[in-house]
């Protein structure tokens, strides 16, 4: 692929991202592949080193604010008429509630599934916390003679260890599955703004 023709389809592809940020990008690897032309290259060896266009513009839609596309995409692209003022106004009880109620169900189920993530690390931190204390008192029962209840202590210590250690590991899943969902949905939500935005043109 050519210079020429890796831009163009960069272009495509970033064509419902805001104007300045997409030429930012575009100027920005213009510079990459002329750069490595001048490093000794050829063009094709030079695009080809960039990676596929689908990967570049993945990347450069996760980096760009969502607060960016959202304030492009409100942007009145002509000013309002008087009965489109109007309009809104008088059905703003109807849809602003029903927009607040939407993002507050949103954000309620978001809160749910992060303080069942927070729970489960507290029983996490409690099972460790059983295990210490388990052999603390383990070793209390040895010191007054009663060894029964030492070794029953201590066995209640290691079960606890060894549920910690098997929940950490869930945890730990639960959580980096967590942070992958909220990227993925952030990028749905981009990838939402950019689309309407091509369907607009």
């Amino acid at each position: 692929m050519t210079k020429r023709e890796f831009i163009h389809a960069l272009r495509a592809k970033l064509a419902g991202l805001p104007p300045k940020e997409a030429w930012e990008r575009l100027d920005f690897y213009t510079e990459a592949i002329e750069d490595r032309i001048e490093e000794g290259c050829s063009e094709e060896e030079a695009v080809a080193e960039l990676g596929s266009v689908d990967e570049i513009a993945a990347q450069i839609l996760a980096d760009i604010p969502l607060s960016a596309l959202v304030k492009e995409k409100v942007k009145p692209r002509r000013r309002l008429r008087a009965w489109e003022i109007v309009l809104l106004a008088v059905g703003s009880p109807i849809w602003a509630s029903l927009l607040i109620a939407a993002f507050a169900v949103l954000i309620s189920l978001y809160a749910v599934l992060w303080s069942v993530i927070v729970a489960i690390w507290a029983v996490d931190v409690s099972l460790g916390a059983c295990f210490l204390g388990g052999i603390a008192a383990g070793v209390l029962f040895f010191v007054v003679g009663n060894s029964v209840s030492g070794l029953l202590m201590i066995g209640v210590g290691l079960v606890s260890a060894g549920l910690s250690i098997f929940l950490f590991f869930g945890c730990l899943e639960a959580t980096k599955g967590t942070l992958w969902l909220t990227g993925k949905i952030v990028l749905g939500i981009k990838r939402c703004f950019v689309r309407k935005e091509k369907e607009d043109e």
